[in-house]
């Protein structure tokens, strides 16, 4: 008998629920220091993830969970290019 396939759980930064890992955005902070959005998810650096919802990124930005998990202040225009991102 095979054992069902577990699947990885992550906890958004602005919504703070557990989510299906493939259901959520990840954010990385590349070894550089540059932030940015990952859609393949296999990008190196640190990495936070966010729910798909922009009301989610506005959560982060506002209790600046974001800058917590980088451990780095996150200029307003990386913001304003994360939200634009996700929309397009």
């Amino acid at each position: 008998m095979l054992k069902p396939k577990k699947i990885p759980q992550r906890q958004c930064v602005g919504c703070r629920t557990m989510r299906d890992k493939r259901e959520l955005l990840r954010i990385v902070k590349s070894p550089e220091g540059e932030i940015s959005l990952d859609t393949t998810g296999k990008k190196s650096g640190r990495g936070a993830y966010v729910c798909p919802d922009p009301e989610c990124l506005k959560k982060a930005r506002k209790s600046r969970a974001l800058e917590r998990a980088f451990d780095m202040s996150i200029p307003d225009p990386v913001y304003d290019a994360l939200e634009e991102q996700m929309r397009g």
